[in-house]
């Protein structure tokens, strides 16, 4: 029997591109030399809403892995699949991004280093500059076997006790985690730099590339396992702390805010906001609670029924959307980048992640919809699978349902 499907998640999901979107869309424009102080500031401000998107990615992923387990299928099997759905489109993605950034030149393909780029690229994307994610995720997908046996294991220590003690069990454990996670972002942004300079080339590379590393973001991925594993306790818990959420989002947002304009200078610079470092990751956290808990309360008011239709069916469709949306804005950008905006850089943004966020969508959605668009945009179709009586088995016979969906 079928798991009941988890309605927020897929509007989460929603949520999370819209976001990721947003965030490129003000990369585009606040480095512009003519833009305004008050644009750049207003930028700046917004680009802090937008922090939640990748990690949410990263908890949703998790969640639907450990969630949807009720067939064992085999390892061949299960990696073939994840290949197909979400490694074959960025590959393909890739090819295009690569073939852009040559300005379509044919007198190109004919020689050896424009495929030596392309295959560089594949490994780590460039010309894709959004493309990193699916590189990190993957490796989630490759090594999620280990996790979910680990996760077993947790689980059968965990029913030795009463279901208060395992949430007090369960708490202490992601405490440490987000202790040890929160260590490893201060070394990450203050002192790796540094150590790359002494080590050999293949862990001076390892670092430099941190951020195409699974390990950058184990806890978001923790956190995916305990939602699906205490769906309820989840809920629960977004719930009750929705006020608070609310006031620690706010005071973050202004800290942060305030930080990033004291160091960036004359020029803003928005790395100083970046996802490996621990201010932003508390903030990320909240906001992942805070965005919860509103649509657990959104399910309650029926008039709120068309905006979660809305945020549903742009999650469905949101990996194809996340795949072209660079492309749809390096396009709008062309045309833009001539024009002298003046102190309209801020509006322009805004108009731009609207254009891009839907044309994105809709390239996925007609994509999804031809032959082979699978093979681009990826399947909407996903198997569950029981990673509780997992077995490397080479040839299976049982057939995968296709009931869920998640963004790769």
């Amino acid at each position: 029997m079928s798991k009941p499907r988890i309605a927020e998640w897929t509007e989460l999901r929603g949520l999370a591109y819209l976001a990721v979107v947003l965030q490129h869309c003000i990369g585009e424009y606040i480095y512009r030399s003519d833009i305004q102080q008050p644009d750049s500031v207003m930028l700046a401000m917004l680009y802090h809403l937008t922090r939640f998107g990748t990690p949410t990615f990263v908890f949703l992923s998790a969640a639907l892995l450990f969630y949807n387990g009720n067939k064992p299928i085999g390892y061949p099997r299960y990696i073939g699949r994840r290949f197909r759905d979400i490694y074959v489109p960025f590959l393909c993605w890739t090819v295009i991004y690569w073939v852009c950034t040559q300005n379509w030149s044919t007198a190109q393909w004919g020689n050896i280093y424009f495929y030596k780029g392309m295959f560089e690229e594949m490994i780590i994307p460039v010309s894709g500059y959004h493309l990193w994610f699916v590189v990190m995720i993957f490796q989630f997908y490759i090594l999620f076997p280990l996790f979910a046996k680990a996760a077993g294991q947790v689980q059968a220590f965990l029913r030795r006790y009463s279901t208060k003690r395992r949430k007090q069990l369960v708490l202490a454990i992601m405490l440490i985690a987000a202790t040890a996670y929160a260590l490893l972002l201060q070394w990450s942004y203050y002192d790796m730099s540094a150590w790359s300079t002494g080590l050999p080339s293949f862990w001076q590379t390892l670092l430099d590339y941190r951020t195409y590393n699974f390990v950058m973001y184990f806890f978001y991925f923790m956190l995916g396992a305990v939602c699906a594993y205490m769906t309820n306790t989840w809920r629960g818990l977004a719930k009750q702390t929705l006020p608070w959420n609310v006031f620690v989002f706010i005071g973050l947002f202004m800290l942060m805010g305030h930080t990033m304009l004291i160091q960036s200078g004359d020029t803003i610079n928005l790395n100083i906001s970046t996802y490996l470092k621990p201010s932003t990751f508390v903030l990320i956290v909240s906001q992942l609670l805070l965005l919860y808990g509103l649509l657990l309360h959104l399910q309650k008011d029926t008039r709120s029924e068309p905006f979660r239709r809305m945020l549903n069916w742009i999650g469905r469709y949101s990996f194809g959307g996340y795949l072209a949306h660079a492309l749809v804005l390096s396009f709008i950008s062309y045309y833009t980048r001539p024009l002298a905006l003046g102190d309209h850089h801020f509006t322009a943004t805004l108009i731009t992640f609207v254009v891009v966020a839907s044309v994105s969508l809709g390239i996925s959605w007609l994509l999804a919809h031809l032959p082979g668009g699978n093979w681009i945009v990826g399947s909407k179709g996903r198997q569950r699978l029981n990673w509780h009586s997992f077995r490397f088995q080479f040839f299976s016979s049982k057939r995968a349902s296709k009931s869920t969906q998640e963004l790769g």
